[in-house]
């Protein structure tokens, strides 16, 4: 009886803890609930009681917590490295001879810009300025 009971409540726990993976934002929120259920299986497992089951419970939570905060982390410095790199590129578009686009990208380095084959312009170059060199 005591078996099938634990059963029972594990299927439920397991239920209602897929639930809360479809509210999480972030990998700290996942890891969270992960590890409150992973947690509280390996504490009933262990001690087979509901004090072993919540400190299962509280200590697994809290290192998915740690471990999906890093994650967060790193991913949001990935992020604003991008945007730092894209807020330091500007495109221009070329008009071909055959009337298809070409689209250089230029990097702003100090008072000036680097195109993509090491040539440096002291200011914004113009279509023109660029054709001869990417357009055809």
């Amino acid at each position: 009886m005591e078996k099938k009971l634990t059963t029972i409540l594990a299927a439920a726990v397991l239920s209602l803890g897929s639930l809360f993976f479809v509210g999480c934002e972030s990998d700290a929120q996942v890891g969270t609930a992960i590890g409150t259920l992973a947690g509280a299986g390996i504490g009933q497992l262990a001690g087979g009681d509901s004090e072993a089951t919540l400190i299962g419970a509280a200590v697994g939570g809290a290192a998915g917590y740690m471990l999906g905060n890093e994650s967060d982390k790193t991913k949001e410095q990935a992020e604003r490295a991008y945007m730092h790199q894209e807020m330091r590129t500007v495109a221009v578009n070329i008009t071909n001879s055959n009337g298809s686009i070409s689209h250089v990208r230029l990097k702003r380095h100090g008072v000036g810009y680097v195109g993509t084959r090491n040539e440096y312009y002291n200011h914004l170059p113009t279509e023109d300025e660029l054709r001869p060199i990417y357009g055809f």
